[in-house]
């Protein structure tokens, strides 16, 4: 098979030198005819100036110099769309993930599937961070509507025709993983070994992951809206039996309780409605934000054989 390996880069000057090391070891091993697309996401250290030396020493290697931090997704979406080869294969720049597993993946692909993940057999982060990145992975596996893996990775293998399903995709809020759902059905998973992070630290914060859960949610699904008006039928029938229960303390003691009770019942269904406004706002941010038709990256330059 030919194989087309996107990596976005983010002040990964230390790095990319022995990753390419390693994957020029790892690829003429599995693939026929092989590139590698480094994507430098606006980096502020000299990221770009490895990756151009990187270039003209390795006619199989490319880069692509974004013209501004758009995103490891944005950036990743752009080396995808700018692969050549069959099956393409999506890895972080930080040798966490090892380019010598690379063959398991592709390996499992071969069988027929149209993605493949790596799972990691043991993670090297805090307890708390994988907690909330396995959060994250079961919102994104829900709203792509994976059933058999639940554990996506951003070290992939997957067939480049995938692409056809979202080529007018062109919304500044990217999700490559479920873009590339809209044109899968075959998915699996392999498991891989995984290296401590050895140089740097995650860009990738509690805030962030949040924010990236919350962005699927509210990009890629209508169930917090749903979630909205099944809250909003939920305390209608609260609404109900607070009645009920008013009319009964009415007609048997003959007063109601006062200011506390009010307090409490206008707090919550204060609460239910921002809760829901909030939502429909969260909405409508994405709907205004996709109307100005921001693209989701700008090329500066490239370098490489497809200059």
């Amino acid at each position: 098979m030919n194989c087309s390996v996107v990596i976005p880069v983010y002040n990964s000057a230390e790095t990319l030198e022995p990753l390419i090391k390693r994957l020029g070891q790892v690829l003429p091993k599995v693939a026929k005819a092989y590139e590698v697309i480094l994507v430098n996401d606006g980096s502020p250290d000299n990221s770009w100036e490895v990756i151009h030396e990187l270039a003209k020493r390795h006619p199989w290697v490319r880069g692509i110099d974004l013209m501004r931090n758009s995103g490891q997704e944005n950036a990743t979406l752009c080396g995808i769309r700018a692969a050549t080869h069959e099956v393409i294969v999506t890895m972080d720049d930080d040798l966490q993930h090892l380019p010598e597993e690379m063959p398991k993946l592709l390996e499992k692909l071969d069988e027929g599937y149209d993605i493949v993940y790596s799972i990691p057999s043991k993670r090297h982060q805090p307890w708390w961070k994988n907690l909330s990145a396995v959060i994250v992975k079961r919102t994104i596996a829900y709203v792509m509507g994976i059933k058999t893996v639940r554990d996506i990775s951003t070290y992939k293998a997957f067939r480049a025709g995938l692409r056809k399903a979202f080529d007018n995709y062109h919304a500044p809020d990217v999700m490559v993983d479920v873009l590339l759902s809209w044109g899968a059905n075959r998915f699996a998973s392999v498991t891989v070994e995984d290296a401590p992070r050895s140089k740097g630290r995650s860009n990738y914060n509690f805030i962030k992951l949040v924010k990236v859960a919350f962005l699927v949610l509210t990009s890629y699904t209508t169930l917090p809206l749903r979630l909205a008006s099944i809250l909003g039928f939920v305390f209608i029938i609260f609404g109900f039996f607070v009645l009920v229960y008013v009319l009964f303390t009415y007609l048997a003691v003959g007063s109601v309780p006062g200011f506390s009770f009010q307090a409490s019942i206008i707090a919550i269904f204060s609460g239910v409605q921002l809760f829901a406004l909030g939502i429909i706002g969260e909405y409508l941010a994405r709907m205004f934000e996709r109307s100005m038709a921001r693209p989701p990256y700008i090329v500066r330059s490239t370098v490489g054989h497809e200059q």
